[in-house]
């Protein structure tokens, strides 16, 4: 049996320790004793849900899960027992069994000396027949650019029955770097001050970004199914190693296992062993299947470098042809790897002969096609240093040769995105997907060749800053505009605000709405618009 969660419902949550995730983000919980950084839950099925806290005690701490269909815990049953261990940072998870489908949860752990956490609300996945379902998307949060006002929206969005994370959960960076100094929003503060590279800094950083009251609350109120991009390892990431990582950094393997350890810790996410298959899939019914892939540190072989391959070249042309023509084309590029496009293929299939609605891949980087104006080199300020224009110079002849943007998303992997797109056309797939990375927003036809593949809704970041802030020569309208000129793949795109995306399916059809924030530079839930784009079912197209 369904049960219906109305607003008031949703907010009187609150009322049930709330008060524990209320708390400034400049007090530091690093010393607090006890339930320290809330709960949340994910990874639900239809009869189980992995629920999540934190319990600083001394040493380990036995505590007791309790679970309800009611928010003051009438009826409640006993979860079971989990120890938040002193080695896992006196983490807490265990999974739930033995759940009704399709049917709102509410979760509390109870301490050995009978103190309560916050109050959790979940929900399980359908089965059988379902009209609708709304998934919240978010992705790019940096703390110090501003308020995660993007949570706090989606937290009192009653249409939302589950978050999809896309990943860039939290950044690496040390204080001052990404953001400057300057364009850190005061009292927004992370630690550790230095980069994340050790077990402790990685630590000490989540611990940071959890104490966001907005971050907990979207938590405390949705279930989530996240995966992780770069920058919860290190920016630009791939199998091997990352742009910001080197050798003064350690060994890239043990930064990894490191980075990938402390995830599974503080996410409400499965803990497995390390190599491990990091996919997995979500079915809503008889509506969707989700499909989630790793496309970072499993199998990505290494960007390309435009840059590089120009050094030293006499005939800048010549080189960029020849980049095209080969480098470029190497079908050994990969981006989540042979064995997990075996698996997603598979899975693409079986979902399609089960008759489900909507094949939905949620992954990391933009698919799009993006290939920059060329009216894009008057898009500089007239104090822009010069070797911003030459950049943007270099872009422009790229992209007339029709080269990409962004060799780091999937335009920089063409014949994987191809042999992905045309899996999906083999198995007729009403396929959507779900990206993140950009900072932007993005409504995409994806194709091959061979004609229509699917859509992508790619979402615009909680904080992070996007294409605007380096184009600032140029109206966000004027950029939208050209760029959409320029990319036929490209249907709609906003490049200047920040904020969420709400994807609603249907057996008919399936629409993203972004909602866009009105400032991230103070706290506040106020909207200055929202978007949405639709794909009919069977189209694989986005409606005119």
């Amino acid at each position: 049996m369904t049960m219906n969660i109305d607003r008031r419902q949703l907010m009187a949550l609150g009322t049930f320790g709330l008060g524990a995730l209320s708390m400034p983000a400049s007090a530091s919980l690093m010393g607090a004793k006890g339930f320290t950084h809330g709960i949340a839950s994910g990874e639900p099925s239809q009869r189980s849900v992995l629920l999540w806290t934190r319990f600083v005690g001394n040493g380990d701490v036995r505590l007791t899960a309790e679970i309800s269909a009611n928010p003051d815990f009438a009826g409640a049953k006993i979860a079971g027992e989990v120890e938040a261990l002193v080695d896992r940072d006196h983490i807490a998870k265990i999974t739930v069994q033995d759940l009704d489908p399709n049917h709102w949860y509410f979760y509390r752990f109870i301490a050995p000396d009978g103190s309560k956490s916050a109050i959790g609300r979940t929900r399980t996945l359908p089965e059988g027949p379902i009209p609708k379902f709304t998934i919240g998307v978010v992705g790019c949060s940096n703390l110090p650019f501003g308020y995660f006002n993007a949570y706090a929206h989606a937290a009192q969005n009653a249409e939302l029955d589950l978050m999809v994370h896309t990943g860039d959960y939290l950044y690496e960076y040390p204080v001052g770097t990404y953001p400057s100094q300057d364009q850190a929003l005061a009292g927004r503060e992370i630690n550790p001050v230095s980069e994340m590279v050790q077990l402790a800094d990685y630590r000490l950083r989540y611990a940071a970004y959890r104490k966001d009251p907005d971050l907990q609350r979207i938590h405390q109120v949705l279930p989530m199914i996240a995966m992780w991009d770069d920058h919860e390892f290190a920016n630009d990431a791939y199998m091997d190693g990352a742009e910001n990582h080197d050798s003064s950094e350690g060994d890239w393997e043990v930064r990894k296992r490191v980075a990938e350890r402390v995830y599974r810790e503080w996410m409400p996410v499965s803990d497995m062993e390390y190599g491990s298959p990091r996919w997995s899939e979500y079915q809503i019914g008889d509506l969707a299947t989700i499909f989630m892939t790793e496309s970072r540190i499993g199998a990505r072989t290494k960007q390309l470098d435009l840059a590089a391959a120009l050094k030293g070249q006499k005939d800048i042309q010549q080189a960029l042809e020849s980049f095209r023509d080969n480098a470029w084309q190497d079908p050994a590029l990969e981006m989540i790897g042979g064995e997990q496009e075996a698996w997603l293929t598979s899975g693409m299939r079986k979902s399609k002969a089960s008759g489900t609605k909507w094949q939905v891949w949620s992954q990391q980087c933009v698919m799009g096609e993006l290939k920059l104006p060329q009216e894009a080199i008057n898009w500089v300020s007239d104090d822009a240093p010069a070797y911003a224009r030459e950049r943007l110079a270099v872009g422009a002849m790229a992209a007339k040769l029709g080269l990409p943007i962004n060799l780091d998303s999937w335009d920089g992997y063409p014949k994987a995105r191809e042999r992905a797109l045309a899996s999906a056309q083999q198995v007729d797939a009403d396929l959507v997907v779900l990206s993140g990375d950009s900072h932007n927003a993005w409504a995409f036809d994806l194709a091959t060749s061979d004609g229509a593949a699917g859509v992508e809704f790619a979402g615009h970041s909680v904080t992070s800053p996007g294409i605007e802030s380096y184009l600032s020569g140029a109206s966000p309208a004027v950029a939208a505009k050209s760029l959409i000129e320029t990319n036929s793949a490209l249907q709609w795109t906003d490049t200047a605000q920040r904020g969420y995306m709400a994807v609603t399916l249907t057996p008919e059809k399936a629409t993203s709405t972004w909602h866009f924030l009105d400032t991230i530079r103070a706290k506040s839930i106020a909207l200055s618009g929202s978007k949405s784009q639709t794909v009919l079912r069977g189209a694989n197209r986005l409606q005119a």
